[in-house]
């Protein structure tokens, strides 16, 4: 047995005393008040600032702005931290700096848990401008009084069950962290923040409150926010094995490729997260026969940008991408995933990456996958898997018998010239 670095024993045990705590005995805490007050200040301008919220409704900014001189104009300006746009409102300042706005979340939506960035700026009557200090605001769904727990970097957000509940998605968690060290770095720095609404319908109202589509869970990769639909009761630990570990790997590829993640192929980023689901859906084999039977599985080519928007199509997309990139992953090993990651990363398309990673386009990969894992087109699969036997067959018969002919014909030839 080969004897393993010392980094990497290092990283086993950090990762080992991360899962650890992950499963210890939970203390649940309320979570806190949605307002913010704290003063900002920088040369010349000086702000206490209230924020609250109506999600999905409306976002309310209070200040009181002090400043050496009179105020002449002044502006509030506000973008998601994630944003490159800025969103800028002038405000009427009251004689004493006092100042409210009133935004309409309805119109131009930020996505749920996602933080907003604002700061105010001021024109004095002597010209000369003023900017405060960017404040920092967390846009929850304020809808639901959750309870939150937190091990690790993980913090789990609950508003119905128990607190074994919530100890039952920190393990899926801890699972869903081993499932992926094997696939990516796993980061265990940075926090991850995992809401579980108790119906679908009430996670449904936050998508479209929060400007998104219709979706079975969701993650905000890039802020380390999960959002899931687990109901308490005997089906909870089946539905976090299988919700949880998917949209925590989308939050790890993330961390682990930064903006190469969007350089990924859909079918292969969902696939990994659907391929480490401790209990994939017993319906994606289904979905995967019936679409066979019916001719109707879409090619691979089609899902590398996206997925199909109504949810029919987006499901059995699912079903394949998990079924295919489980192939990938028994027919090349997990390097094999490891090299379509590089490849794509480098800027390859969605064929010319596979090409470089395994040496078969992805339209021929696809045709493996169909026939090996799915039993299409048997007969050439028996055909191409009897080649070698009727290549030995054509050396050891047909060769020799075609030599002989060739020798009959040669004495032929030889005894009908002129001696």
């Amino acid at each position: 047995m080969k004897k393993k670095s010392a980094p990497f024993l290092k990283s086993l045990h950090i990762l080992a005393a991360t899962l650890l705590a992950l499963t210890m005995p939970l203390q649940p805490n309320q979570a806190g008040a949605e307002s913010s007050n704290r003063p900002s200040s920088q040369v010349g301008i000086t702000v206490e600032s209230r924020v609250s919220h109506e999600f999905g409704r409306s976002i309310t900014f209070n200040a009181k702005i002090q400043t050496a001189g009179a105020i002449q104009q002044a502006s509030l300006l506000f973008r998601g931290i994630r944003e490159e746009t800025t969103r800028v409102e002038t405000l009427q300042v009251a004689a004493d700096g006092s100042t409210t706005f009133a935004y309409d979340a309805t119109l131009n939506v930020f996505p749920p848990f996602s933080e907003i960035i604002y700061w105010f700026q001021a024109t004095l009557t002597d010209g000369s401008t003023h900017t405060s200090e960017p404040q920092t605001y967390h846009y929850t769904d304020n809808r639901f009084s959750w309870q939150e727990t937190s091990q690790s970097i993980v913090t789990v957000h609950w508003y119905e069950g128990d607190a074994a509940f919530a100890t039952a998605a920190l393990e899926s968690a801890a699972k869903g962290l081993l499932a992926m060290r094997d696939i990516v770095p796993v980061s265990l720095t940075e926090p991850v923040h995992i809401y579980i609404y108790s119906n679908v319908e009430d996670l449904s109202d936050t998508f479209l409150l929060g400007g998104r589509a219709w979706a079975g869970g969701h993650a905000h990769a890039d802020l380390g926010v999960i959002l899931v639909a687990i109901s308490p009761g005997a089906n909870q630990f089946t539905e976090m094995d299988s919700a949880i570990p998917h949209e925590l790997a989308h939050v790890m590829l993330y961390r682990a490729l930064g903006g190469k993640y969007y350089q990924q192929p859909a079918w292969l980023i969902e696939g990994i997260a659907s391929m480490v689901e401790l209990y994939p859906s017993p319906d994606y084999a289904r979905a995967l026969e019936i679409a066979t039977a019916n001719d109707t599985l879409i090619p691979f080519v089609e899902l590398c940008e996206s997925f199909p928007a109504d949810s029919g199509s987006a499901y059995l997309a699912y079903a394949q991408s998990q079924s295919f990139v489980s192939y990938i992953r028994d027919a090349f090993g997990i390097s094999g995933i490891s090299r379509l990651i590089a490849a794509y990363s480098d800027g390859f398309d969605c064929d010319l990456g596979a090409t470089k990673a395994l040496g078969s386009s992805l339209g021929q990969i696809e045709s493996r996958w169909r026939e090996t894992a799915l039993g299409m087109n048997r007969g050439g699969v028996a055909f191409r898997n009897l080649l070698p036997f009727l290549f030995l067959i054509f050396i050891v018969l047909v060769v020799p018998i075609w030599g002989a002919i060739d020798l009959v014909r040669q004495r032929r030839k030889n005894a009908l010239k002129p001696r």
